[in-house]
């Protein structure tokens, strides 16, 4: 019986061996597969933004851009004098950073606010407003640029946490009620002005909401794209 017992043996050594030796060799052909994707993926990338980079060269001081939202369209002027949050909005929205994303909370009579990268996609009844890109914005106080309807301004933490009131890297806000808002002058960056879209404002604004006045319905952001009139202006 030994021999047999001996054979039964090294026939399962050797079934053992082929078999770890396709695992290894799935597994390497995994890992090349991967690398060569994770590869495809950071040149599309690096295409990508050197095209955001080479049209955000080429925009106007003012550039506008028309934010097409699921209750109508909110066309926006950016400010010259607020480069920082002019460019870093007009980069955002070039790449299709906005794109998705919702006006997560809504104040009749004060404003509304979007911006917050969580919010795509985000189940009924989430907390949202702390999200971003990871990275602040110096803030640009401007005395001429005040909180009158339809201003953009970028949203912030509050000044505990911020002493310095540094704008949040996505997050801004559309005045609704100016006279509500004018307790915001010189304290939040403006840097923005509804050009067309009022309309829109107020009905984003009187929409249904919870306690965290995020809409009951969802107020989604579908994209936000250059006005290519603005290219042939001059300035």
């Amino acid at each position: 019986m030994k021999p047999f017992y001996l054979i039964f043996l090294c026939l399962a050594a050797a079934a053992l061996l082929v078999t770890g030796c396709k695992n290894r060799q799935k597994a390497a052909e995994e890992a090349e597969a991967a690398e060569a994707e994770a590869a495809e993926a950071a040149e599309a990338d690096s295409v990508k933004t050197a095209k955001v980079m080479d049209k955000l060269a080429q925009l106007p001081e003012e550039p506008v851009f028309d934010l097409v939202t699921s209750m109508g369209t909110i066309k926006i002027k950016l400010y010259a004098k607020t480069p920082k949050h002019r460019d870093n909005f007009a980069k955002l929205a070039l790449s299709g950073f906005y794109d998705g994303l919702l006006f997560h909370r809504v104040i009749n009579g004060f404003m509304i606010q979007g911006g917050d990268p969580d919010s795509k996609g985000a189940p009924a009844g989430q907390h949202l407003g702390a999200g971003g890109p990871g990275y602040t914005i110096p803030a640009e106080f401007i005395p001429e640029y005040t909180h009158i309807k339809g201003a953009v301004a970028a949203a912030r933490r509050g000044d505990a946490a911020n002493p310095l009131k540094e704008s949040s890297g996505s997050q801004f806000y559309i005045v609704q009620d100016p006279v509500a808002c004018a307790q915001l002058d010189g304290q939040y960056t403006v840097f923005g002005e509804t050009l067309e879209g009022l309309d829109v404002i107020d009905r984003i604004a009187r929409v249904e909401k919870d306690r965290a006045d995020r809409p009951l319905v969802d107020i989604v952001i579908k994209k936000v794209k250059l006005d290519e009139s603005c290219l042939t202006k001059t300035e």
